[in-house]
């Protein structure tokens, strides 16, 4: 139970998920434990690995976890804290996400002891007679009752009905696997009590919901997101992942030790008492990057990472930085800038100039007129963009 607590939003009902955990230990029989997660992109940030973090934990207890990739539910478009319509993908995006989800999510949860499983499997099958017996269990009543479609509804925005059929489909999920519980995020637990009434209606023992809370990215603010840019991806070079880790605020950092470290509570809690203690946070969140930089590329990696950052602070050179090999010497700064990658436009590498963000072989460039003759150069472009430039 303590660690089903950890870091978790919301556990129900607790009661029922004692039992469970008491029949399994007196059994012998492990619990059925499901995430459902729709390839709506292709990659997956350390946001989404909280509640696979959870997952694992259960599964080291000898749980039996379910990874479900939603490739049917994806084409409806999850209604979930969204004020309009979300667009629904097609079959070949679904699949081309779906190649590399459970991929990635294998280097959070043990690959031998995880069942994948489609939720095409069932939803496909079930047909237009089956949609309309299971939309029969669920009232509109309920199904307003949920803040998104009640908000949407009040203003006047339109709500699709196809949209109605998603917490039922995700629901329908848990029927067909029979879970004993289902994990996600806050913003999921309507479709996870959805899951919880159709068991019963179907006549299955409901499964209880553990719901996780949703990450802040590097801004400290927002939910970590690819589309607001504050995300860190589980399969992005090391030295990255390494880098944006230190840049979280020292509060930030505590919430993720909580979420997303492998240490124990009690190791933790001990950590932040001695930086309350007066040890400098950035010992502590030091551990941190190692830890979950070792998780996705290995322990060598990570101390390779730490030093890369070492030498960036010290005014050095990364170990590994792209090559780009230019024609035309000479070249003004300018264009070398834009052409290597490390701007935008010739506009923008001349506003950097402008500012002092541009070093050549360590030394700041000011003047906006300079033409680069044939030669190696390093490149440096703020405190982490790098190339090495072979201008010929």
């Amino acid at each position: 139970m303590a660690i089903s607590l950890r870091g978790c939003d919301e556990l129900l009902p607790r009661e029922d998920w004692l039992r469970k955990l008491a029949r399994s230990e007196a059994t012998g029989m492990p619990l059925r434990i499901k995430l459902g997660l729709d390839p709506t992109a292709p990659d997956i940030h350390l946001g989404h690995t909280v509640v696979l973090n959870k997952l694992r934990q259960l599964q080291d207890l000898g749980h039996q976890v379910v990874f479900l990739i939603g490739d049917f539910t994806s084409m409806i478009g999850d209604p979930s804290g969204r004020n309009a319509t979300r667009p629904p993908l097609n079959r070949e995006q679904i699949e081309a996400n779906a190649q590399t989800y459970y991929r990635q999510a294998s280097l959070v949860l043990e690959p031998s002891k995880t069942e994948i499983r489609y939720n095409s499997e069932w939803s496909d099958p079930l047909g237009a007679r089956g949609l309309i017996e299971l939309a029969s269990r669920y009232t509109v009543a309920r199904m307003m009752e949920r803040n998104d479609f009640h908000d949407r509804l009040e203003a006047g925005t339109p709500i699709s009905v196809h949209e109605f059929l998603y917490p039922l489909m995700q629901g329908y999920d848990s029927v067909a696997l029979r879970s004993d519980l289902e994990l996600g995020g806050t913003d999921q637990k309507f479709n996870l009590l959805v899951g919880r009434h159709l068991q019963a209606e179907y006549g299955q023992e409901p499964q209880c919901i553990l719901t996780m809370p949703l990450l802040e990215g590097l801004d400290g603010a927002l939910k970590m997101s690819k589309s607001k840019n504050n995300y860190i991806g589980i399969t992005e070079p090391a030295n990255s992942m390494f880098a944006k880790l230190l840049s979280i605020n020292d509060e930030m950092m505590w919430k993720y030790f909580t979420l997303l470290s492998l240490r124990s509570e009690a190791d933790i809690a001990g950590l932040k008492a001695e930086v309350v203690g007066g040890r400098n946070p950035k010992d502590a969140k030091v551990m941190l990057a190692k830890e979950l930089t070792a998780r996705f590329h290995g322990t060598s990696a990570a101390d390779a990472a730490e030093q890369d950052f070492q030498n960036r602070a010290r005014g050095g050179v990364p170990d590994q930085i792209d090559e780009r090999r230019l024609l035309g010497a000479p070249l003004a700064i300018g264009t070398v800038l834009k052409q290597a990658g490390l701007a935008p436009s010739t506009s923008e590498a001349l506003r950097l100039v402008e500012q002092g963000g541009v070093r050549i072989d360590g030394s700041a460039v000011s003047d906006k007129a300079l033409k680069l003759a044939a030669g190696t150069y390093v490149v440096q472009v703020g405190k982490r963009k790098f190339a090495r430039v072979l201008l010929s």
